[in-house]
């Protein structure tokens, strides 16, 4: 049986800034529906990573496929959470879920129904025509979703909340993702999260930023930070990350 092509796959990326070099030689995939952690040190690039997936940065070396073709978000329905999430404020919710359908030109009738559908599945029907501002942030979360994308990046976003509203953040997305098959590479400083979430972390160095370890993460779901295999599991990575 012919091995699936991975949904995502990093080939030699490099990234310079002038003579500082970033990313140096980076080469991973992410399968299909994959939740991917990556953690690092302070500083290290990760950012940097994420913005080259989405062509705000050129990289200097290597290429990015998406399904197999390069990055293309004329083509590529890519969604980006950042801290302060990712929704366009003068657009409705039914509206910027239909957006991405609007740029791929799909025909009206049939962006109506999918639109309706990926309300559905999020729960968000009754309040498409609500505006972001008016929207709760778990709710905020759930458009993002709506939006179907072929890969959903998420640039810490959980990092100036409080701790209870990160944790009710936290098993939403974990639900969301289950529920809709969704490719997600979540960026975190907080190893915790990374290990509460992700089904893998991949550990960066320090600058110039390559991958020191992939860890597959197949703690049983819904996982318990107390439990001795999250510790431990969660004192290997905060090891790993050290460079001091």
């Amino acid at each position: 049986m012919a091995q699936e092509m991975p949904k995502v796959q990093v080939k030699n990326l490099t990234k310079k800034f002038g003579d500082l070099l970033v990313l140096d030689n980076i080469s991973f995939d992410v399968p299909k529906g994959e939740f991917l952690c990556i953690v690092g040190p302070t500083g290290c690039g990760k950012t940097t990573f994420l913005n080259s997936l989405t062509k705000l940065y050129k990289p200097t070396a290597g290429e990015i496929l998406l399904d197999g073709e390069p990055v293309d978000l004329k083509k590529h329905n890519v969604a980006y959470i950042f801290q302060e999430y990712s929704t366009m404020p003068w657009l409705t919710v039914e509206e910027n879920v239909g957006f991405g359908l609007d740029i791929k030109g799909v025909e009206k009738t049939k962006a109506k129904a999918l639109v309706d559908e990926y309300l559905d599945i999020v729960g968000l029907t009754k309040y498409r025509h609500y505006y972001p501002d008016q929207l709760s942030a778990s709710m905020l979360q759930r458009v993002a979703f709506a939006t179907q994308p072929d890969l959903l990046l998420m640039d810490e976003p959980y990092g100036q909340l409080d701790i209870q509203l990160r944790y009710h953040l936290e098993d939403e997305l974990i639900a969301l993702w289950q529920r809709t098959g969704t490719t997600v590479i979540f960026i975190t400083h907080n190893i915790e999260e990374a290990v509460y979430m992700g089904q893998r972390i991949m550990v960066l160095t320090n600058k110039p930023t390559s991958i020191k370890c992939s860890i597959d993460n197949d703690l049983p779901r819904p996982r318990d930070i107390a439990s001795p295999d999250f510790v431990e599991l969660r004192n290997k990575v905060t090891d790993l990350i050290k460079w001091w």
